[in-house]
């Protein structure tokens, strides 16, 4: 089934082109189905690349989802047009009266800074305090999740000795969740990150479990018994968006360490091989499924009397 997306989001030219089968508000309104509201709020510089990425792993369930793309109103982008921003996407005041079968918050550049100076964060907090009685599940990535976890369940962020950034082997472990049903006992997922979140601070809280964890990146998969779910990688990422970030970082002279387990021979020359998106699609068909359609009421006006 399609994603329907705005009328002319850039986004949907790409997604053509991949056979992604998407249908935009004019034709939408003529389907005669409840789709799911998914609220996809953001944060990250590259908009434009990050709504492709993340619409395409939504694009593959059978389910129709409907797309709202929030920006922080609190924040002036230096790198998306206000333009662009005006035209595409929403304000939190314009849905805080709502309610949503799901909602996506990405990460975002911005982990060197302590949360509480991020211009946006006291409209973020409230975004996620509103999320917890109007959303059905809230899926939390990269930055967004250690966001979550620290403002949600008092978890701290840590500074890592060097950027955490490459493909890195994941394991399932044995819980059984439908979240990874399908899985193989062991996945790949893309980091890109300078800190991190520690597995002896979350199994202290009675309220999560981790899911997934990796030898080398650590904590990967979280989730809450509130339904939510935290991603500290980026499953989203396309081939060449670790390449993209290693060669910026090249060019401003940061000497960025080479991306682990990515470039072939371990060489910025060659093409990276994708081996990942696989089970990043699965992960997201297995979240909108399990975690939102399964769970979601029919009217949605109700998932607040739901959540209490």
């Amino acid at each position: 089934m399609p994603i329907n997306i705005p009328d002319n989001l850039p986004a949907a030219s790409t997604l053509e082109s991949e056979n992604v089968f998407i249908m935009t508000e004019k034709r939408a309104v003529t389907q005669d189905i409840r789709p799911l509201d998914i609220l996809i709020m953001n944060l990250m510089p590259t908009k434009v690349e990050t709504e492709t990425q993340i619409l395409r792993l939504l694009s593959n369930s059978p389910l129709q989802v409907n797309i709202f793309l929030l920006r922080a109103a609190t924040h002036e982008s230096k790198n998306t047009p206000k333009e662009y921003l005006d035209r595409f996407y929403i304000d939190f005041d314009d849905v805080r009266h709502r309610n949503f079968d799901g909602m996506i918050i990405t990460g975002a550049p911005v982990e060197n800074i302590p949360f509480e100076e991020v211009d946006y964060w006291d409209e973020l907090k409230e975004i996620m305090d509103w999320s917890v009685d109007n959303v059905v599940s809230t899926l939390f990535i990269c930055w967004g999740a250690q966001a979550g976890l620290y403002h949600l369940y008092d978890i701290p962020k840590y500074p890592l000795e060097k950027k955490l950034t490459g493909i890195f082997p994941v394991k399932v472990l044995p819980y059984n969740d439908q979240l990874f049903s399908g899985f193989d006992d062991e996945y790949l997922m893309p980091h890109s990150r300078w800190t991190e979140v520690r597995a002896e601070d979350i199994v202290k809280n009675p309220h999560l479990h981790i899911m997934a964890h990796a030898p080398e990146s650590g904590v990967s998969v979280v989730v809450s018994e509130s339904n939510q779910v935290f991603v500290t990688g980026h499953m989203e990422y396309d081939r060449k968006t670790l390449a993209y970030e290693y060669e910026r970082d090249m060019e401003k002279g940061m000497n960025p360490e080479i991306p682990q387990n990515y470039f072939p021979d371990n060489d910025p020359r060659n093409d990276p091989i994708m081996r990942w998106r696989g089970h990043a699609t699965l992960f997201m068909t297995n979240w909108l499924n399990y975690y939102v359609y399964q769970v979601t009421p029919y009217d949605i006006t109700q998932i607040g009397s739901m959540k209490k």
